[in-house]
């Protein structure tokens, strides 16, 4: 009897386990890992060219990089979930826009053209074709209160990203806290853009003698950076290089170029408020420049030739053109049309195939 007791009482334990141990088993939801900060810095390539000077308050992470990638493509940003910062920068066109001006989420087109977006971790003279942003994060909201770009506030961004507990764990991950301000979206903003770079175009191949140039491409590298010279024209180059020379082709200026002689945007006087910057805009990046038309502050020039003839024969005079386009006012460059085709073959081979297919600027989402 007592055997058989015990038997009973074993085989209650062993029904008792069985029905336990899937209980047991299963995950307790408290005991899933919490969302940490990563702070693994991000890898930047830029091949030969100098170390960039990225703010230390501000250096790249892979969250924080990632987090403004899925900001850079994320409606929220916009009044009625229409726009994202790409919008208007295009990575196929080197993140510029195609419109001579760019629509806003009210259907209202904005005063100047979108500015191109890459090798900002270069760019030492502020932001915008004025500069009226110091930093590129002053710069990243700027766009989405515009009333004629994303017309929203900022405040609604901040609670429309933080009913995302995706976006919540992703600032967490990027700056330690779920709480989610504007300085941490500008930061975020700033990452992705600075990560933004472009130094792999057929031009920088031929500098690192992988690749030959073509008997126009060099022609027109020649005459890129030879420097005009009024008295003995048949040593006279287009000289490109006074204002696009170095290995981002700009010169961290603001200049007047000679577009017109008088002014309905005073350009970079709009932000010092200074008379002697009247006309004057930011001089841009030549890379890419076959991707990005239409060209100037004001998309006036849809094509290369354009451009070209406007520098070799319509510069206009005023009280702030630069001195060294008031030189070439009287004759002109004298690029005749086979300079201009070889002029136009060489700003061919900035253009980066490999920065408008690479994967890491796309849209995560």
């Amino acid at each position: 009897m007592k055997r058989k007791t015990y038997t009973l009482i074993t085989l209650l334990f062993i029904i008792a386990g069985l029905i336990i141990l899937p209980t047991a088993c299963k995950k307790d939801p408290t005991s899933e890992p919490a969302v940490e900060q990563d702070n693994t810095p991000y890898i930047l390539s830029y091949g030969s060219f100098p170390a960039p000077a990225i703010t230390p308050d501000n250096l790249l992470s892979n969250a924080g990089v990632f987090l403004g990638r899925m900001l850079f493509y994320e409606p929220m940003l916009s009044k009625d979930g229409s726009m994202t910062c790409a919008s208007c920068h295009n990575q196929n066109n080197a993140f510029d826009d195609t419109a001579r001006f760019s629509t806003g989420v009210r259907g209202l087109k904005g005063g100047r053209q979108a500015m191109a977006i890459f090798n900002m971790a270069w760019n030492t003279n502020n932001f915008f074709w004025d500069g009226r942003a110091e930093l590129l994060r002053h710069q990243a909201t700027k766009p989405i209160q515009d009333p004629l770009e994303m017309d929203e506030s900022i405040e609604n961004v901040i609670a429309k990203l933080s009913s995302s507990q995706k976006y919540k764990d992703h600032f967490i991950r990027a700056f330690g806290s779920a709480d989610i301000t504007e300085l941490t979206i500008s930061l975020a903003l700033e990452q992705f853009m600075n990560s933004i770079v472009s130094y792999q175009s057929k031009y920088d191949d031929f500098l690192a003698n992988k690749v030959n140039l073509t008997p126009s491409e060099n022609r027109g590298r020649k005459l890129f950076f030879q420097e005009y010279n009024q008295f003995i024209p048949d040593s006279s180059g287009a000289d490109c290089a006074h204002c696009h020379s170095g290995f981002n082709f700009e010169n961290d200026r603001y200049m007047n170029n000679g577009l017109d002689a008088t002014f309905t945007d005073s350009g970079r006087a709009k932000a010092t408020l200074n008379s002697r910057d009247v006309g004057k805009f930011k001089v841009v990046s030549l890379r890419n420049i076959a991707l990005t038309a239409p060209y100037m502050h004001d998309g006036r020039f849809q094509t290369l030739e354009q451009v070209l003839e406007h520098y070799n024969n319509g510069v206009k005079a005023s009280s702030t053109l630069d001195p060294a386009m008031e030189q070439t006012r009287a004759t002109g460059l004298r690029l005749d049309v086979q300079d201009k085709l070889d002029l136009i073959a060489f700003l061919n081979t900035l253009t980066d195939q490999q920065f408008i297919n690479n994967s890491e600027y796309t849209n995560p989402h």
